[in-house]
């Protein structure tokens, strides 16, 4: 499969170059806003295509994620999304009852269960095609504004390892490397077993940095594991990355406006360095 290519290609890259990603506008029509800003900006498009199941949008990420995976990209899925919502309002407002979440037979336990086998019917598609996904669930978990770590650390742990075993068990989903995705402050004691993810990263949309200080904690805490900006608003110079220590396997600017208040030339240094790899310079996997 695949999924071992991208893997190996990423490892081989590792502390030597940084894979440029974009997430793309959630807004129904919209979804080419960014790469289309990106490339009348600096003639590329990104390694990295980021995509959200929002609204329920499963036909049209796999849609566009086939897309993207036919000119040569890499995918990446997050999910914002409550349990009887779609939205993100109903991601951060929703705070079900956790014991009966984690009960068999219980309204919210079959809601989960509901959701969760939408989203892999439309990962298996994916899979049917040979296409991997950076997939990365329950992101910023550690932050708790989202529903899905409202309950603590542990009730994450556990919420993680029935998805993990939904998704590869039930549905043998084999196409998913799953990332880990922490909030800018990486709380301690929100550890995961590391058997259950291949990449961690961290965000922040705190000004114009390198995220160093983010870089260096995960490194520790999960030694061997792909690291990755997986959120951010504004970049900073190329320079930053490899100066500071914290060469992440990739990087990715949220959509709209925290994309596109980036200066333009900034972008163009970014896209045209040689340690940075769009899309034109991503070796085949």
């Amino acid at each position: 499969m695949r999924k071992q290519s991208l893997l190996s290609l990423l490892y081989a890259m590792e502390g030597k170059k940084i894979l440029l990603a974009q997430q793309e506008s959630p807004n129904r029509g919209f979804s080419d806003r960014e790469c289309e800003w990106i490339r009348a900006v600096t003639g590329e498009l990104p390694a990295i295509r980021g995509l959200d199941f929002i609204h329920d949008d499963y036909d049209g990420v796999v849609e566009r994620a086939r897309r993207w995976n036919d000119r040569g990209g890499i995918v990446t899925i997050c999910w914002h999304t409550g349990l009887e919502g779609s939205t993100y309002p109903a991601s951060k407002d929703e705070n079900p009852d956790w014991k009966k979440l984690f009960t068999s037979g219980t309204m919210e336990n079959g809601l989960l269960y509901s959701r969760w086998d939408r989203a892999a019917s439309a990962l298996e598609k994916l899979q049917e095609a040979d296409i991997p996904v950076l997939w990365r669930p329950f992101h910023e978990f550690d932050g708790q504004w989202f529903w899905w770590g409202k309950a603590g650390a542990e009730a994450f742990r556990t919420l993680w390892r029935m998805m993990y075993d939904h998704f590869e068990k039930v549905h043998g989903l084999k196409n998913l490397i799953w990332v880990l995705g922490y909030s800018g402050e990486i709380k301690p004691g929100w550890e995961l077993d590391p058997d259950l993810f291949s990449a961690v990263g961290s965000d922040t949309y705190n000004g114009e940095t390198a995220h160093r200080q983010a870089y260096q904690r995960l490194k520790q805490m999960y030694p061997g594991k792909l690291l990755c900006f997986h959120e951010c608003g504004l970049i900073p110079p190329p320079d930053a990355f490899f100066d500071e220590g914290c060469p992440w396997s990739w990087i990715m600017p949220w959509h709209g406006n925290y994309l596109m208040n980036n200066h333009p030339a900034r972008i163009m240094e970014a896209y045209h360095d040689e340690r940075m790899i769009p899309l034109s310079r991503l070796p085949e996997f």
